[in-house]
């Protein structure tokens, strides 16, 4: 599927155009491409956009200072020219703070949330961590930090067993500006208070999808995202790690589509050939 371009976004859809949509936003320091392992099992029943955030991937530099709401607007700016009035947002990490604020911001342009692997509150020593991560990516950029990055992402047998997968994040990783990079990694740092006891309240149907090694994300900070959405829904994948998505596409992908069937109508499909899901 070709890359297309709306004012400084870059895109790519997949899935009939007639079908009900999903928006699929990326986390911080990846690009669309991270989708890829789920694309043409949501792409069966739906019309599936992905696209590069602002800073990343080939999309243009942020117009202005980095913030949840300029990468919200610039989601809702993409839905327009697409004629999509609403979607399922799927927010990965980074995009899942993106998908709430989004939800806080247009809710008549929700019809679900899937938040994936995504922070809440942290505790002060863990918010400290952070804050020095994205002080060390501004001082040497986005190589200083990919590293200990794919440790926590990928779980360590996976890792070493997996050195072509592990080129390819750290690429896309790499590929970011460093005089860019550590402005959105603040988002990351920063932005939770504002998505906090949103309001207004968050009503939609919402999946919330962890993994029980994700030491950054992990079940406790799921369950108080749930806690702030009502009637939430959580599902922790066992001795998965933050890029679970990569690891074992199909355990994040099958409660998805889950998911859709049961409160959106749209069927189930997949089957279990890449393992099944961890519960």
């Amino acid at each position: 599927m070709a890359d297309r371009q709306i004012k400084g976004t870059v895109f790519s859809e997949f899935g009939e155009k007639t079908a009900p949509a999903i928006i699929l936003i990326h986390g911080l320091g990846l690009n669309k491409d991270v989708w890829q392992w789920q694309v043409a099992e949501l792409s069966q029943h739906h019309r599936v956009v992905s696209y590069d955030l602002f800073g990343h991937g080939k999309s243009q530099a942020p117009p202005e200072t980095p913030s949840l709401k300029l990468f919200a607007d610039q989601t809702q700016i993409l839905m327009d020219y697409l004629g999509i009035e609403n979607a399922i947002i799927i927010g990965f990490s980074l995009g899942g703070m993106i998908a709430r604020r989004l939800a806080q911001d247009a809710p008549h342009r929700i019809n679900g949330l899937v938040i994936l692997h995504s922070p809440h509150q942290r505790s002060a020593a863990a918010q400290r961590a952070i804050l020095d991560r994205v002080a060390q990516a501004r001082a040497q950029g986005s190589a200083a930090t990919v590293e200990a990055a794919l440790e926590r992402w990928f779980t360590t047998p996976f890792r070493h067993k997996n050195p072509d997968l592990m080129d390819l994040v750290r690429s896309w990783v790499l590929d970011n500006k460093q005089e860019i990079y550590h402005t959105i990694y603040r988002v990351l740092a920063t932005g939770i208070d504002e998505i906090t006891s949103p309001t207004p309240a968050i009503t939609c149907p919402t999946l919330i999808i962890t993994g029980d090694e994700d030491f950054g994300n992990g079940p406790d900070m799921a369950r108080a995202i749930a806690n702030d959405i009502s009637d939430a829904e959580v599902h922790i994948l066992t001795g998965l790690r933050h890029m679970a998505l990569a690891e074992n596409p199909m355990a994040v992908t099958l409660p998805i589509l889950r998911f859709l069937s049961a409160h959106l109508r749209t069927p189930e499909t997949g089957q279990r050939t890449q393992g099944n899901p961890h519960d």
